[in-house]
């Protein structure tokens, strides 16, 4: 089974789609997570992609399309995967169905602006461990400091209001398109974002199915 999901940055996918994972015995691909464990590690390709991510920007097609396709070449993929942050774009959805064929759902998870930029502004998340927290709804036991390690929490340089409103912008305007992309192969499924979680993933359960 392999699964796209679609939305804003802040819009849930990530969540979503590590639930999913879990439920379907299938990986999750975070083109984010590939990214920050480049940045952490201060690679080449890590330097190269924390200018773009720091801008608020994209990383380009060509250097994006590479790292997710030499990831699903692994053997865990080959009973399926879920696909969090890619493509982002008709261009690498293109590239996409040409390397792998067509997708079996596009999952949209939609949320206005306005709530994402506030949701994102209680986002934490170890820079030790990687793991991730909201002040609101996934808080830490103890106050800034990571249930797993023990390490200080801190905000990422791309969950910074200003930071948010660019990447929206550029979400609009580049990644937006593949709504009617997908829509006009039948393969979307839009749902609200919104709700609790538990609840939109019980609704993603039901269009799934078995």
């Amino acid at each position: 089974m392999k699964i796209v999901m679609l939305g804003a940055p802040g819009a849930g996918k990530g969540t979503q789609a590590a639930k999913l994972s879990l439920q379907y015995a299938i990986p999750q691909i975070s083109t984010g997570k590939i990214f920050r464990d480049h940045i952490k590690n201060q690679t080449t390709l890590g330097k190269n992609i924390e200018e773009f991510i720091n801008k608020g920007l994209f990383v380009p097609d060509e250097l994006t399309l590479d790292v997710v396709l030499n990831r699903i070449r692994k053997e865990d993929c080959l009973n399926g995967y879920i696909l969090d942050g890619f493509p982002r774009n008709i261009q690498q959805a293109i590239a996409l169905k040409e390397n792998q064929g067509e997708m079996d759902f596009v999952l949209n998870i939609s949320v206005q602006d306005e709530l994402i930029i506030d949701r994102m502004k209680y986002r934490r998340f170890c820079p030790s461990c990687g793991r991730n927290y909201h002040m609101l709804h996934l808080p830490p036991k103890k106050e800034n400091i990571c249930d797993y390690c023990g390490h200080e929490l801190t905000i990422r340089k791309d969950d910074k209001e200003e930071t948010v409103k660019r990447r929206l912008l550029v979400y609009h305007e580049q990644t937006q398109p593949l709504i009617e992309y997908y829509q006009k192969q039948n393969l979307l499924f839009t749902i609200d974002g919104t709700q609790k979680v538990q609840d939109v993933f019980d609704h993603l359960l039901a269009l799934i199915g078995e």
